[in-house]
């Protein structure tokens, strides 16, 4: 894979998670499994990772195995404890629903609903998305349904031209369920192979905006039976354990296909990534690492466990 999965904005020197774990007492790796030194320095590794957001509950398991792994003599040098950090971290995201490859309808079009809050990082997404399956020599339709925030409509057709993909929007305030329909109507009838339909922003805790996300996933539905085959949650990487909270208010309103985790260029707090899979069992499917066409980058589970912790 190209490049590095994180990358720090600006100049500004940053520690990465290793260097900090490094910090607690670990030039002599065997001291924490002797008596008297594991529990501080086990202590100090929880602080670590919840500074990292990668939760309590993921948290409490990944110092539980290498406490484990400690006890029973595994871990005596600093070589060690990496390896099993990061196949702790790499462990975790495999586990349960984490196939990250991207769904495919058994006839196209396969249809892809966006969704996410104001912010996240959706409208970029899908025009990286599109370009990423346009030099795959797939089609690409997309579908501004966005129809509330001023000028998304235009942003996104901006984006769908430059990525080479075709587009179908609505004048501001139209309903934003017919247009989902009018753009899935135009991906079967133009043969497209892809159907990409973006969503307003919504906040969370917004019940009336929930609803109209639910009615635009049955509307599509009506249209091509089977239809969202994939529904991708774009969360912001930067804004910690309420990510987890977004996701969840998301998933129990309509079924949640994929993760994509914007902004993770900008913070040292990659755990979240983590956190969000296993609080959902959701997998995650893309990483947003800047602006430009190719800063997307499609989800490895070993990468990203190597990353997180080099920075």
């Amino acid at each position: 894979m190209p490049g590095r999965i994180i990358r720090r904005a600006g100049d500004l020197p940053a520690r990465s998670l290793w260097t900090k774990i490094k910090d607690i007492a670990l030039t002599d790796v065997g001291a924490i499994a002797r008596a008297g030194a594991i529990q501080g320095s086990l202590e100090e590794l929880e602080e670590v990772l919840l500074e990292a957001d990668f939760g309590v509950p993921t948290t409490m398991r990944l110092v539980s195995e290498i406490e484990t792994l400690a006890r029973r003599g595994f871990i005596r040098t600093q070589d060690e404890f990496f390896a099993a950090l990061r196949k702790a971290i790499t462990d975790a995201l495999l586990a349960g629903n984490s196939d990250p490859r991207v769904l495919q309808a058994d006839t196209p079009p396969t249809v892809i609903l966006v969704i996410g809050v104001n912010g996240a990082g959706k409208t970029t997404f899908i025009g990286k998305f599109a370009d990423l399956l346009r030099r795959n020599t797939m089609s690409v339709l997309v579908g501004a349904a966005d129809t509330f925030r001023a000028g998304a409509i235009d942003q996104l057709k901006t984006w769908a031209d430059r990525a080479g993909a075709e587009f179908v929007g609505a004048n501001p305030g139209t309903d934003p369920a017919s247009v989902a329909f009018n753009a899935v109507d135009a991906g079967i009838n133009r043969r497209k192979d892809v159907v990409i339909v973006d969503t307003a922003g919504r906040l969370h805790t917004s019940g009336s905006l929930m609803d109209e996300m639910k009615k635009i996933n049955r509307v599509i539905g009506k249209r091509l039976p089977g239809a969202p085959h994939e529904t991708l949650l774009v969360l912001d990487g930067t804004i910690g354990q309420n990510a987890v909270a977004q996701a969840r208010t998301f998933a129990d309103a309509i079924p949640i296909t994929g993760l994509v985790v914007t902004k993770i260029d900008g913070t040292a707090r990659g755990g979240i990534v983590v956190a969000v899979h296993e609080a959902l069992d959701i997998p995650v499917k893309f990483l947003g690492v800047g602006e430009k066409s190719d800063d997307l980058v499609a989800f490895d589970a070993a990468d990203f466990a190597t990353e997180v912790l080099e920075g």
